[in-house]
């Protein structure tokens, strides 16, 4: 087949030209890149031999080379792992972060100094980043059990070609051709072994696969490395120890951090470093990481999580979404059990006793970790739930097992504070006397939720109530339903009885006026009857004229919206009606309604306050634009 050439998509171009004129805080990543990429393919080789024993590829001497010229001025990572095919090549290759290219533009554009080098694996264009050091790139691939190779080469200035090539190894090698050097700044000089050294020992001293480079001296004798003819020796620039397997005084912090940016695809140092070591029965490590920050698609759907499985020092999948819980996917970190077979699949893995006991013990020592933060380091606790507890907080929906863990470490906004969050047991510990209930009030935000006119009785009676602006606290507050024996009760569903009557108003007298509103309430529910289920006086409104209020069994809007955007078909369910009898407004309705025997205009007036009632809460009226008008109406006549 002749070489082909094709232009990167409009975005890619931009990307590649960000990323060779941007000045990053630490061109080093390149490397580091490229090695875990090619630490990548001798792990998916592995597995795919593994799955496939008839697979025709060589597996004896598994590893990563580095090559470098000075004379050239070129370095070159070569691995011979899995390979690509020629179309491979031009679907990961040729085009850059298929779904993330626009963001990451957004991103990388944003980005403030210092954080540049953390997009690049965040986004999975690592490959790309060898542009910050080449004037030009070469590949050279061949997928294991193939007969023919692949070229694919750039100058990162919009296009790419592709060559087949008859007698390219087994693997894939990139050849990087080198900007010039610059005399003045030798420290970044990565044609010199020295560097080359200290990087991979820096960032990939972890790699369970040997990383040789030549030696400068020629092999006098044969031995492991060297050939006996005077070609050079290779040295090995790693450790290859595994550091879950060492004891904790033998792995620095800076170790471990290494470790999770190679397993997190993360620049950023960890938040928590979790060890965990299970002898008995059944044997297993684990080394698990807490991020410090959320990644951009955690709430997508092809997010991948899960934790890498090892058995006896060799990965057996990559992302073994079995050994923790949904709500746990932010966790990141590489389990090594000792008695799995090597051939397990996802399948089995969904049955495997050992692999339930794993993820049962993972999961409390995640969440007792977390306890632990909350009540010795208040700041990271504090960023842990800033960035994932809205994620923690779908295990209380889903993990009932461990519900009460995860109540034990969650906190909420509340009136109490402007700033501070609150757990539930400080919650309870502030009640005030004869209260109940826990009270929650669910939002798109604080400033919406304290502007609410379910808020008022509330605050006039100095009643807390917890602030939940994400939007699965409308699930697990119905699926928790109480704390230590307290109820969780909406302010916005329900009878709420917080004896808000003046002190010097009787029963006597509350009676008589429920009588004096009788015949409006009445005639209101049949007027407004195809929207509402019921028109009744408001214990919870002190200012406002009305609110909309959901009973007590009934689903809220948000959830049934919620319902709705998940594809579930759910009725719409009517709401209560709820009036002020302090409102002037409404007791103006009253006096005009029992004066007059001509109801038709009272009936938009009901309208408005009905309208006004599902604007206060964020919502829309059946009809803006009648609403409109009638409002316009009123207006004026008032002026």
């Amino acid at each position: 087949m002749p070489t082909e050439t094709f232009e990167f998509q409009v975005e890619a171009r931009q990307l590649l030209q960000l990323m060779i004129h941007s000045v990053y805080s630490n061109k080093d990543v390149f490397l580091r890149e490229l090695v875990s990429n090619a630490s990548d393919a001798l792990d998916k080789l592995r597995l795919e031999k593994l799955r496939h024993d008839t697979l025709d590829a060589d597996t004896s001497d598994l590893h990563i080379e580095i090559d470098i010229d000075q004379d050239a001025r070129t370095l070159t990572v070569r691995d011979n792992g899995i390979g690509m095919s020629y179309d491979e090549v031009g679907q990961l290759i040729g085009t850059i972060a298929h779904s993330g290219t626009a963001q990451f533009l957004q991103e990388l554009r944003e980005a403030k100094e210092g954080a540049e080098e953390g997009l690049i694996g965040q986004f999975g264009v690592g490959f790309y980043s060898g542009f910050m050091v080449a004037d030009e790139m070469t590949l050279l691939t061949r997928r294991a059990g193939e007969g023919e190779g692949t070229r694919w080469t750039s100058r990162g200035e919009g296009t790419y070609t592709l060559e087949t090539v008859a007698d390219a190894p087994q693997g894939t090698s990139v050849t990087l051709h080198l900007k010039p050097a610059d005399p003045d700044n030798q420290l970044h000089d990565y044609t010199s072994a020295f560097k080359v050294r200290e990087i991979i020992k820096r960032y990939s001293d972890f790699i369970t696969w040997p990383i040789r480079m030549a030696s400068e001296a020629p092999a006098a004798d044969s031995d492991d490395d060297g050939k006996g003819d005077g070609t050079p020796a290779l040295e090995t620039l790693n450790s290859m120890k595994a550091l879950w397997a060492r004891s904790r005084d033998e792995v620095s912090e800076e170790e471990y951090h290494e470790l999770y940016k190679h397993v997190g695809h993360d620049w950023r140092d960890p938040l928590e470093t979790i060890r965990l070591q299970a002898e008995g029965t059944f044997e297993y490590q684990a080394l698990l990481f807490l991020p410090a920050h959320a990644p951009f698609d955690l709430f997508t759907r092809d997010y991948k999580r899960g934790l890498q499985l090892y058995v006896r020092r060799v990965l057996i999948m990559e992302d073994c979404e079995a050994l923790l819980p949904p709500y746990l996917r932010f966790v990141k970190g590489v389990v090594d059990a000792a008695d799995l077979s090597l051939n397990v699949s996802r399948e089995i893995l969904q049955q495997d006793r050992h692999i339930e006991m794993m993820r049962r013990r993972l999961t409390k020592k995640v969440l007792s970790t977390v306890k632990d933060m909350m009540a010795k380091d208040s700041d990271r606790y504090a960023t842990l739930w800033r960035e994932f507890g809205t994620v923690l907080k779908e295990g209380l929906v889903t993990d009932s097992e461990n519900r009460d863990a995860l109540l034990a470490v969650a906190s909420f906004a509340s009136t109490h504070h402007d700033s501070e969050q609150t757990t539930l047991k400080q919650y309870v510990e502030r009640m005030k006397d004869g209260q109940d209930a826990i009270y929650y009030l669910t939002g798109e935000s604080r400033q919406s939720i304290e502007a609410s006119p379910h808020m008022e009785a509330f605050r006039d009676r100095g009643i807390e109530v917890l602030l939940l602006t994400d939007p699965v606290d409308e699930v697990w507050a119905d699926a928790v339903g109480e704390y230590e024996g307290k109820k969780l009760r909406s302010v916005a569903k329900g009878q709420i009885d917080l004896d808000t009557r003046d002190t010097d108003t009787s029963d006597e007298e509350q009676k008589k006026r429920d009588e004096e509103y009788a015949a409006l309430l009445g005639w209101m529910t049949q007027e407004l009857g195809e929207d509402i289920k019921e028109v009744r006086l408001s214990s919870r409104l002190t200012v406002s004229p009305a609110c909309m209020v959901s009973d007590s069994g009934d689903l809220t809007p948000a959830l049934e919206n919620m319902y709705r955007a998940m594809g579930q078909e759910v009725p719409r369910t009517k709401r209560i009606l709820e009036l002020n009898p302090h409102h002037q407004l409404v007791q103006a309705l009253n006096q005009a309604y029992n004066e007059r025997e001509d109801h038709a205009e009272l009936g938009e007036t009901a309208e408005v306050l009905h309208g006004l009632a599902v604007l206060a809460e964020g919502g829309q009226p059946k009809d803006p634009a009648r609403f409109v008008k009638l409002m316009a109406d009123r207006l004026e006549r008032a002026l």
